[in-house]
């Protein structure tokens, strides 16, 4: 029996407080209703013969939310663009990069016949000198005519010859590296595969011809020698081949002739110069070329006037004016020790020294 205000029988079915209850939160709204698929044929239609009490309605043609049209286009897009990139690689389909190699380097120190000249003026050393007609600083390092290649067009060889100029220059001609203070200007230019053989030059120094700083770059020991004009003198050449069709390769010969005096000197006081023959062979791949380094391959220097008895490996020691050589050979050679390279020394000719 119902309760007080109740129908006997309860509460019918589809009234308020029936069985519907849990539907009222529903709202059949316009767009709910225009969406409906069954419409209901009106009273007229349903006079007619045949008419059905209900016909389903035309599907409705709705155009793309911006949402949707914005996202076929960027997909659009990102294919159209890895299509293009695929075809743009630099890469043929059989081509791979190949493994970089480690710098192979040979420091000769060059041993003077006598003393060592020396004059309170550079000026009048170089002019005495087979330097008087080298030009100054990087304007002995100059870039060569260049061409095209079978496989690398114009700009390539360009963008080689001019990493290769830059590396020459950093590595020899600025102040920061030829005092020991810092290698960052020459490290920015090498190739990611030669950065450990790099590194491990500078933080563990080794005369086994993979790991002299003095391979790289061209620094003196800070405690005995400074430049004593910055104006250096430079002559030599680039020259750009290519190698294969995925490698061209520079050679550089260049001859660096510095003035020095010994650390802290008054500036009267009586400077020498001192010559670097720098042969430097660099590689590069079409991502060298891409991202402004290079890969360095061999390094051959000659530098005098040294002691032959001095380690070159870590920095040059110049002998000054007035010096002499020290007596006895190079360092000793282990023949056994296979991983060390063989000590080279040579004698400074006469006529690569001024007369004053």
């Amino acid at each position: 029996m119902g309760g007080p205000g109740e129908p006997p029988e309860g509460t019918p079915e589809g009234a308020p407080g029936g069985g519907e209850d849990e539907y009222r939160s529903v709202v059949f709204d316009e767009s709910f209703v225009r969406a409906a698929r069954l419409q209901e044929s009106s009273a007229q239609e349903r006079m007619a013969d045949h008419a059905p009490a209900v016909r389903r309605r035309p599907a409705l043609h709705r155009g793309l939310s911006r949402q949707a049209l914005i996202l076929v286009l960027l997909i659009a897009v990102a294919f159209g663009t890895a299509i293009y990139m695929g075809v743009r690689h630099p890469y043929g389909p059989n081509e791979a990069r190949q493994s970089v190699e480690p710098l192979r380097m040979t420091v000769i120190p060059l041993s003077p016949q006598g003393k060592v000249p020396g004059a309170a003026d550079a000026e009048q050393l170089y002019a005495h000198s087979p330097a008087a007609q080298f030009a100054v600083g990087t304007e002995g390092i100059p870039l060569p005519a260049w061409r095209r290649t079978a496989h690398f067009s114009d700009g390539d060889v360009k963008a080689a010859l001019t990493i290769a100029q830059e590396y020459v220059s950093r590595s020899s001609l600025h102040p920061e590296v030829l005092d020991s203070s810092q290698v960052r200007l020459a490290r920015m230019l090498i190739d990611p595969g030669q950065l450990d053989q790099f590194d491990q030059s500078f933080e563990h120094p080794a005369a086994d011809g993979r790991h002299a700083p003095t391979g790289w770059v061209v620094r003196f020991d800070p405690a005995q020698v400074e430049l004593a004009d910055p104006k250096i003198r430079v002559q030599g050449s680039l020259q750009a081949t290519e190698t294969d069709a995925s490698t061209l390769e520079v050679t550089a010969d260049h001859t660096f002739v510095y003035a020095l005096r010994p650390t802290g000197a008054a500036d009267h006081a009586q400077a020498s110069l001192f010559t670097v023959r720098r042969e430097l062979t660099f590689r590069f791949d079409r991502t060298d070329l891409r991202t402004n380094q290079t890969q360095m391959v061999v390094s051959y220097v000659q530098a005098g006037p040294l002691s032959c008895a001095e380690d070159s490996a870590n920095h040059l020691h110049p002998l000054l004016a007035g010096q002499t050589a020290r007596s006895g050979g190079p360092a000793g050679t282990n023949p056994y020790a296979t991983g060390s390279a063989t000590a080279l020394c040579g004698t400074l000719a006469a006529t690569a020294e001024p007369k004053v």
